[in-house]
């Protein structure tokens, strides 16, 4: 009888173990366009969205507007992790947004972003 209670403790821990390695095993990839206000943003976001092919748009985009020395890139950021980004920013990325489509406009403390989700696992 014991050695189930000591096994199912174990168990438990194990579990436990297993669900904090996914969790922060969580990435995603992004591109943004920073801008300063949030009729830009919705500007640049209408664009986007009347466009045949809207990724290569936000890219093309992100280049001639975007205030982040990432815009010359198209806007990427590359591969990061829950908590690296403004809360705001993480939020989407993580939570509420959608990869594959343009989110926003999200306002942090930088100004007004554009968000293009390409990857989360």
């Amino acid at each position: 009888q014991k050695m189930k209670g000591t096994q199912t403790i174990l168990l438990c821990a194990l579990a436990l173990i297993c669900m904090v390695n996914v969790a922060q095993a969580a990435t995603a990839a992004a591109n943004h366009i920073l801008v300063n206000s949030e009729d830009k943003c919705n500007e640049i976001k209408a664009s986007i969205e009347a466009a045949d092919d809207k990724f290569a748009k936000f890219q093309e985009l992100a280049k001639e507007h975007s205030t982040c020395p990432s815009g010359r890139s198209g806007g990427s950021l590359g591969e990061f992790s829950p908590g690296q980004m403004v809360k705001e920013f993480n939020d989407v990325v993580f939570t509420t947004g959608s990869v594959g489509q343009v989110e926003g406009p999200v306002k942090t403390q930088f100004g007004y972003h554009l968000i293009w989700i390409t990857k989360r696992s």
